[in-house]
């Protein structure tokens, strides 16, 4: 079966998740996408250590279906082979500050003068305004900036999100970016550099709050987990666990003040828009909290459901990974890597394609596991490898 990128091949100097992420998404595609590492291994391939060689947990996600090639990229020999790969190449990702890749050959100036119809992938971390562009950020300081986290957690305690949302988003948005350049390239034969930043990313998840703050100073604070815009929105205790529980739109909220026996609320004042129902949150979660008192998860949630009102787990990494339910949607990949004992469970693309599907076919790649295979492709012998080792290029 043919695949949507077959064909296209990207090199990816990505590290952390923006970019490899990025590059994992097109090798979902088809694309033949070689990761290029430090000779003896990038420093965010060791984040999250699992494997007995230190290989990480988020390396083996956004590595998937990828070759790898170990290169001194700051060598003038490094740099002649950097040149031979981009020859070959249709895309480069590179999320590196601009005078990194200036410095490197690898700013969008220097590539297309090597090959016209590039597309290059530069993510950063705030963008490439002249006061911000050679400074260094990762997903919380995005999420921090952008107003989120300062009405997330408590007052007096803000908090972010623990995983990194702004950087997959970040990912997301610039696999985008590059299918559309590629589309465009069609026609015009040209490439073009496709930016994205983390805070970009961030301001976007933001957006709603912003344009409130602008247009009616709102001045809106921290609530838990309570939503100030709508309710009952809120995460209850049950029996055994925890719950989450959205109530959105007036029809919603009738259902539930049926559900729990309070039919009266749906004429109370106070409550009569998500608006207000938002301002007086604490009320409706407490009468949701009492509802939760001596009910089962699956109690909870099996009335919920029935009442058709958004609710499900607060999950676990372990329940998540028991959940029979999400395992039958085909969420993971499980692939065996050197040196696990069992298979690695990959999460497969948030998106697919019913005539070509994306595929999560070939394991994240050791360091360097397919350098002479790739040299080989653009021209190297056995002779000038062995050289090249000699010299620590590769």
């Amino acid at each position: 079966m043919s695949k949507v990128l077959e064909g296209i091949r990207v090199l990816d100097f990505g590290r952390y998740i923006a970019g490899p992420f990025c590059g994992a998404l097109l090798a979902d595609l088809g694309a033949d996408v070689i990761r290029i590492d430090r000779v003896g291994g990038s420093e965010d391939r060791f984040v999250m250590p699992v494997t007995p060689g230190g290989d990480g947990a988020l390396f083996l996600q956004v590595n998937r279906n990828k070759r790898s090639i170990t290169l001194d990229i700051d060598s003038p020999e490094g740099k002649v082979i950097v040149r031979r790969l981009v020859l070959t190449a249709d895309v480069v990702i590179a999320n590196m500050p601009a005078q990194t890749l200036a410095k490197l050959g690898l700013d969008y100036e220097s590539l297309r003068e090597l090959k016209a119809d590039i597309v290059l992938v530069a993510p950063s971390a705030f963008g490439g305004s002249d006061a911000m562009n050679e400074r260094l950020g990762f997903d919380g300081v995005g999420q921090a900036m952008s107003g989120g986290v300062h009405v997330s957690g408590f007052a007096g305690q803000p908090m972010k999100a623990m995983v990194p949302v702004v950087d997959f988003a970040t990912a997301l948005a610039c696999a985008m970016g590059v299918l559309a350049a590629l589309y465009e390239r069609k026609s015009s034969g040209l490439g073009q550099k496709v930016d994205a930043s983390l805070l970009q990313t961030a301001l976007n998840f933001s957006s709603g709050l912003l344009i409130e703050e602008a247009l009616l100073g709102s001045n809106r604070q921290a609530t838990g987990n309570r939503s100030p815009i709508a309710g009952p929105s809120d995460i209850f205790q049950v029996t055994d666990g925890w719950i989450i529980v959205q109530v959105i739109g007036t029809g919603m909220f009738k259902r539930w003040a049926h559900l729990i026996g309070a039919p009266e609320l749906v004429d109370d004042p106070r409550l009569a828009s998500d608006q207000s129902r938002g301002e007086h949150g604490q009320l409706l979660s407490a009468r949701m909290a009492k509802w939760c008192e001596g009910r089962s998860q699956q109690q909870a949630l099996s009335a919920l459901e029935g009442a058709k009102i958004p609710a499900g787990p607060v999950h676990s990494p372990q329940e998540v990974l028991e959940d029979k339910e999400i395992a039958d949607t085909g969420a993971f990949e499980w692939i065996d890597y050197p040196g696990l004992a069992t298979p690695a469970p990959i999460v497969r693309a948030p998106m697919n394609l019913s005539r070509t599907p994306l595929e999560v076919n070939r394991r994240a790649p050791t360091v360097g596991e397919h350098t002479e295979q790739i040299l080989y492709e653009v021209g190297y012998n056995a002779v000038q490898l062995d050289r090249l080792r000699e010299l620590s290029i590769i």
